[in-house]
């Protein structure tokens, strides 16, 4: 029996990646530096031989996973759990001008205590649930396999905590997952092991290393 290998990747760079701008669930493309990025790290990804390949359903995601399609011709499934965070009244707002919505949100943020992105969003807290029960969905699925899993960046972060029995806290002291960077947690059994964090391939143009 082998370990079952999860491999985390982080959509390429968008417009609003690179302004700084509060994404959430709104639907941004990857731009042209993006496209770039995952063109040049998908083969890499695709040299160790995933069995299957998940993605979050946002375009910019979807974008990210057909890189290592057009490679493979893999077919992708889509789950709704590995979408990124739902900062609702947020999207398309800076992290300055969030702070000065909701100074509250602000105050936490600077504490490193967890917070509610808007008053109808979630807290990283919630998002490490869904995208962790997801994450060991898929490795009962696979056993003993590798599997390519494209979501986003605080997404993967708190999903990679939450298998590991880590809190909010813990989870902080991981630094944000650059652009088309990759992280790979196994499972051997019931014990979760993070083998690699944020790893940015030397081929890949650089991307932006923050979660909005």
């Amino acid at each position: 029996m082998s370990a079952t290998r999860l491999v985390l990747w982080r959509h390429g760079v968008t417009d609003w990646n690179e302004q700084g701008i509060f994404q959430g669930r709104a639907d941004i493309p990857l731009n042209e530096r993006g496209q770039a990025q995952v063109v040049a790290v998908a083969p890499e990804l695709v040299s160790m031989r995933p069995a299957a390949i998940y993605t979050s359903p946002l375009i910019r995601a979807r974008q990210t996973a057909q890189a290592c399609v057009d490679i493979t011709g893999a077919q992708v499934v889509l789950d709704d759990r590995l979408t990124e965070i739902n900062v609702g009244t947020w999207v398309g707002e800076s992290l300055a001008s969030v702070t000065v919505l909701d100074p509250a949100a602000g105050a936490d943020m600077a504490a490193g205590r967890d917070y509610r992105r808007s008053p109808t969003g979630e807290t990283m807290t919630e998002v490490g649930v869904r995208v962790a029960q997801c994450l060991r969905d898929i490795a009962d699925a696979h056993d003993g396999e590798t599997v390519l899993v494209v979501s986003h960046g605080g997404a993967i972060r708190m999903g990679i905590a939450t298998v590991l029995g880590w809190p909010y806290e813990a989870s902080i002291q991981l630094a944000g997952m650059a652009n088309a960077a990759w992280s790979i947690v196994s499972r051997w059994r019931a014990n979760w092991r993070l083998e690699t964090y944020n790893h940015v391939p030397v081929a890949a143009p650089p991307g932006v290393n923050t979660e909005i």
